[in-house]
């Protein structure tokens, strides 16, 4: 459940095309079956990436940059808004300097914690895990891989849960929920309700001047594969109950929620024969920079 199919499976390893089932195409996913599908999986980044364990470097070096440009685009614009209102009024706050760095991440559908590793506890001080197979989150909490940033209280909070039945503690914020090749396990009510959870659990911060009030909040990043379907359809895939869904499913369902779009990218630098991959960076409606 770590990470949807990555690879447009052949007709040998599906045993025909990927089925897509009558409409509604995620009725027919099954949580228990993903997670016997990835319970049986190697505890590898092979595993993870679906015997593409060479993808893992470009994924992670162009999560990087996708994450650096976004950065630098909010400081950019909080720049822009402190030369708009410079004011400053002892008793109702000042803008406050853009972080070098972020407090609290969450790795959801985190797997062995591959992106935990690679990324997230380069850009913030403590990482949350989210990962229901509980082999998987063995290995985060005792393997080696892991065992330094343990030893360094950069993993935080374990949650052994899958993320539709995930409620985030209630004193818990963050400045970014990741989610990557996980989503396609839930349904579309599922993924609706979950990322209502997430907008409700990303850091606010509320700063005042004598002319403007600017709330600043943390993000969701989804980065997942695309639908190749030529009519555009999601398509179903039986062998790990996932679903792809198309571009165009995502933003109706980004909206619905009442999340904005502050930033996208398609995947570079991955193999042919591989489901196209977009990131998307996100945020409640009507928030700032």
């Amino acid at each position: 459940m770590s990470v949807s199919t990555l690879a447009s499976r052949t007709d040998d390893e599906n045993k025909g095309e990927p089925r897509i089932p009558s409409e509604p195409v995620d009725a027919a996913i099954s949580q228990a079956d993903a997670i016997s599908y990835w319970s049986a999986a190697p505890a590898t980044v092979d595993g993870m990436l679906g015997g593409f364990p060479k993808v893992s470097r470009i994924d992670l070096q162009s999560s990087s940059n996708f994450l650096a440009k976004l950065r630098r685009k909010l400081q950019q614009e909080q720049q822009q808004q402190q030369q708009r209102s410079p004011e400053r009024t002892p008793t109702t706050g000042s803008h406050k300097p853009f972080p070098t760095r972020l407090g609290r991440a969450i790795d959801c559908g985190a797997g062995i914690g591959r992106v935990t590793k690679g990324l997230l506890s380069n850009v913030a001080d403590v990482v949350d895990i989210l990962e229901p197979v509980e082999k998987f989150m063995h290995e985060i909490s005792f393997g080696e891989e892991n065992a330094a940033l343990r030893q360094r209280g950069r993993i935080g909070n374990l949650f052994t849960v899958g993320m539709e039945e995930w409620n985030p503690p209630e004193r818990v914020r963050y400045d970014l929920i990741w989610n990557q090749w996980c989503l396609g396990h839930l349904n579309d009510a599922q993924l609706e309700r979950y990322l209502v959870r997430c907008k409700g659990c990303l850091s606010s911060t509320t700063t005042t001047t004598t002319t403007t009030t600017t709330t600043t909040q943390g993000w969701i990043v989804v980065k997942e594969n695309l639908s190749t379907d030529p009519e555009g359809n999601d398509i179903f895939d039986e062998v790990d109950s996932s679903v792809t869904r198309a571009d165009i499913k995502f933003r109706a369902i980004f909206k619905k929620v009442g999340l904005t779009i502050i930033a996208t990218e398609l995947q570079r630098g991955f193999p042919a024969g591989l489901f196209p991959v977009r990131t998307y960076a996100l945020r409640p409606e009507n928030s700032q920079s």
